[in-house]
């Protein structure tokens, strides 16, 4: 027995901000949204994984270390439209043999984009 992916992550976002949360998850990562069942929980593919959106009433973005992280292709070009669209970037962290950064979804969450860079050399 063994564990082979992640099926999906599931975070939350204030009630009534769907229209952020698709606009970020949607247009601004470009993920494929999808339905599955009933219900308001927005659903997205990430590769072959999935991201869900549950709306919760009463929201509180939590102040853990919790955040999800996304390794993509060609970082400096998501870095580019997160900035265009207004987000702030928080690049305070590096990571050896990487290029990253973060931002908050629209509901405070923290997004963590990665990018192996081998000119840095250093452990993955």
């Amino acid at each position: 027995m063994s564990i082979h992916s992640i099926h999906h992550v599931q975070l939350g976002f204030p009630a009534g901000q769907q229209a952020l949360v698709r606009h970020f998850y949607g247009e601004l990562l470009g993920l494929k949204e999808f339905r599955l069942g009933t219900g308001n929980t927005l659903r997205f593919y990430a590769a072959s994984q999935r991201v869900d959106l549950v709306p919760v009433p009463n929201w509180t973005a939590s102040p853990s270390p919790s955040h999800l992280a996304f390794e993509v292709q060609n970082l400096p070009g998501f870095r580019a439209r997160l900035l265009d669209a207004g987000l702030e970037i928080d690049e305070s962290q590096p990571l050896a043999g990487h290029l990253r950064f973060r931002v908050n979804d629209p509901a405070g969450n923290p997004i963590e984009f990665l990018e192996p860079d081998p000119s840095q050399g250093g452990a993955a």
